[in-house]
Formats: structure tokens, sequence, C-alpha cells
């Protein structure tokens, strides 16, 4: 799936959320039924390509948990929350579903997620430690955990090896900054033959990462404000917007294309890629093409998007000991783990490093810790109550507008945030 596919579907799961209930507490689990029977799991990742992989990892957690079975939901990203926010609404919620880390904010908040904390304390082989700290702290909402982090995918650069080698050119480094960036895409760029020295999407999902690259701010520490239109932000914005047309295709030549960027790095013509760590099997399996990746450059600071998915309870179900061994399972388990790794179905959200040796080796790229070493940065997106597709597409929406020249980008910027603003007073 590209970056531009999975923005768009993150979009548009925001979207489906936006009119979900307030009042959809559930019914107190009772008795020995809360710890067995059938639970329910809903889910937008493992359809279509993994769900042989989650069969075996439901098989597997039946067999340790005799007395529990799951039936296994799917829906694709752009049906998923639609139907789920139904299903809450109309209190037939699953036991248990998956939530992306926008959406997650807006579903803990309305009230239909089940605190996961005393859960937790009574189970015995439930090793906090296990879990990726920042993972954790990213799914817990005013000291309480809604959600069990399932899996994360980090944005890094990929590079085309060749490309850079025809040029003269040393390789990217995890020390870069935008202007060795922008050198090298000027240098990598030829146009006459259609090879392009960079490209990085206009979109909201880049701009709050630039702007906290260049240390800027998109909220006001107290979320009441848009703070995106300073100086900082603008600046962030010129950053991005001094790329198509000079190193990368405008986007009126792209025009809409689906996969434009996909195509463009597999067939050689693309020499740096803002992309997620989902493009590496894809790209592996291509023939010819020699690449490796690096964590993005930064400006005055490192700042790396993340995308993190998690397991959460609903506040509905009657099962909530049950439910909460399989989100536990789906997180930490050494079996989810081991066919996560095996299969490229993202990565497991683990503090575990002796876990990820084996992927560490597989080549290519050859320069896989940057995987992780993005993590160590990590910048997640603004997230806004129940408006959150609506103040995504604002700003992709200002930003492209002052990309085509309609408005100066500090006009734009000023537009989108009083927008924001709107949505969030």
């Amino acid at each position: 799936m590209t970056i531009r596919r999975r923005r768009l579907a993150a979009s548009a799961m925001a979207m489906a959320a936006t009119t979900l209930l307030a009042a959809c507490g559930g019914a107190e689990p009772s008795g020995d039924d809360d710890a067995t029977g059938k639970i329910t799991y809903f889910t937008f990742s493992a359809a279509p390509d993994h769900l042989a992989d989650l069969e075996a990892i439901k098989a597997e957690f039946e067999r340790q948990n005799p007395g529990i079975t799951v039936e296994v939901q799917t829906a694709a990203f752009t049906d998923y929350f639609t139907k789920l926010q139904t299903a809450v609404a109309g209190g037939t919620a699953p036991d248990t579903f998956e939530l992306n880390y926008e959406n997650f904010v807006t579903y803990a908040r309305s009230g239909a997620l089940l605190p996961l904390d005393d859960l937790a304390q009574a189970d015995s082989d439930y090793d906090p430690s296990r879990v990726y700290p920042k993972a954790l702290e990213a799914f817990t909402l005013d000291g309480q955990l809604y959600a069990m982090p399932s899996t994360f995918s980090t944005v890094v650069l990929f590079y085309n090896k060749a490309l850079f080698d025809a040029a003269g050119l040393d390789y990217p480094t995890a020390d870069w900054t935008w202007e060795d960036e922008w050198e090298a895409a000027q240098r990598l760029t030829d146009r006459d033959n259609g090879i392009y020295g960079d490209f990085q999407p206009v979109t909201f999902h880049e701009f709050y990462k630039v702007l906290a690259q260049n240390g800027g701010s998109f909220l006001s520490p107290d979320g009441k404000r848009a703070t995106f239109n300073d100086a900082k932000g603008v600046e962030a914005a010129e950053w991005l917007l001094r790329k198509p047309g000079a190193v990368q295709p405008t986007l009126a030549e792209i025009g809409g294309t689906a996969d434009y960027d996909t195509a463009l790095f597999k067939s050689g013509k693309l020499a740096m890629w803002h992309n997620g760590i989902w493009q590496i099997a894809g790209l592996a399996a291509t023939e010819g093409l020699d690449f490796d990746i690096v964590t993005e450059p930064g400006n005055t600071t490192k700042a790396n998007a993340v995308f993190m998915n998690a397991t959460a309870v609903s506040a509905q179900t009657r099962k909530a000991t049950a439910a909460w061994k399989w989100v536990r399972f789906l997180s930490t388990s050494a079996k989810t783990v081991e066919t996560r790794l095996a299969s490229n179905w993202e990565l497991p959200a683990v503090n575990d490093p002796a876990a990820f040796d084996t992927y560490l080796k597989q080549t290519p790229p050859a320069n896989r810790q940057a995987v992780f070493d993005a993590l160590e940065n990590i910048a997640l997106p603004p997230v806004i109550k129940e408006q959150q597709s609506k103040m995504q597409d604002i700003v992709t929406q200002a930003l492209q507008k002052a990309a085509t020249g309609e408005v100066s980008i500090q006009e734009a910027l000023d537009e989108a945030a009083d927008e924001v603003n709107a949505l969030l007073s």
C-alpha cells in the first residue's frame, strides 16, 4: 500500500468516526462467562493479504487458552470505521477491534473503549516492559491504558544507489539536513530524461512532520488553537513546496495518478523518496532495483512520522477477561511477533531487540536499522476529536492551493488556521 493510499484511508477512517456516540458504555462482565466463550475481533489490516497469518495467530491463541474462541471479522480500510461506528452506536460492537492512533483518541474520549489497567494488573502473564514504551504511551489517555499496541510503521528516506553512483554523490546519512537533501536532489534531477531527485507529497501528514523537524508546533500546548501558521510553519511549508516543479513532478504532472511515486521509484527514475517501511517488501522484489534507506533529514531537529495500530476492548463487552487475553496475545506473544516479521505484516510493537535479529539481517535494504532509529524521534500527528478528517483536508487543500500559486504560503496557512480554529471552538 502506498503512503498516499494509506493516508487517504486514515482520513476516511477518521471521517467515519466523527459521529460516534458519546454514551456507549456496555454491560458489566459476569462470572465465568467473562473469561471463556467466544469473542469477536474486527480488523482492517489483515485482509486481504494476511488472513492466513492472522489465522495462525488465532489458532495458537486458542491452543494456549482452551475455552476461548475468536471470531474474526474484517473490512476494507474505506468501510471499516463506518461499520465500527454503526456497531458501537447500535450496541453491537465487537468485543475487540483494531484502531489506528488518530481514531484511537476519538474512540477513547467517547467512552467506547474499556480501560485496561485493572485487567493488566490482574494478569500475571502480562509484562509491560515487553511493549515498546512510546507505543504504550501513545495509547494511554489521561493516565489510563485504553488499547494494547500491536504494530508500528516508520517513515524513512528511500534512495536509489545507482542514481547516486552515476551522479558521483555520497549516499544520504542520518546526519543530513534539509539543505543536504536539497543540494543532492538538484544534482540528481534530470527532467529531460524523466529522472527526479526527490519526492515528498504535499499533504497534511508531511506538513505536520516537517513542521516538527523545523522546531514548530501544529497546535498550542493546550490544544485549543492552531499555531502552524507562524514563521516556523511558513518555513516548513516552503520546504515542501520548493520541490514540485524543481526536483519532483508538479501536482498537475501527477494528475491524480494512483501510485505515481511508487512506479517512479521502482522504474529507477526517482533518486530519493519519503515513504513508509511497508514499501520494503515490494521494492525488494523489484528486479534490478538497488536501494537503501536512512532516517529522514531534519532542519533544526530530527522528527519522524510513525503510524501505530493497537487493539482495544469494547466498553460493551461481556467478556472482558477473555478479550484482554486476546489483545495482550496480539500485542506481545512470541507467535504474533514471529508471524508478523516472517510475513512483512508491519512490525510488532515489542521492546525486544533480539526478536528483530532476523529482520535486521534481511537485505535489501542493508540499513534496516534505520527503521528503528526513526523511533528515537517520534512525531505523532496532531489529533482533533471528531474533526480529524476535516482538519487534515483543510491543511492539505491549503498547501495545494499555495503549490499552484493561487495564494501565498502565508495566506494559505492563515486561512487554514482560521478554519482549524473554528473546528476547535
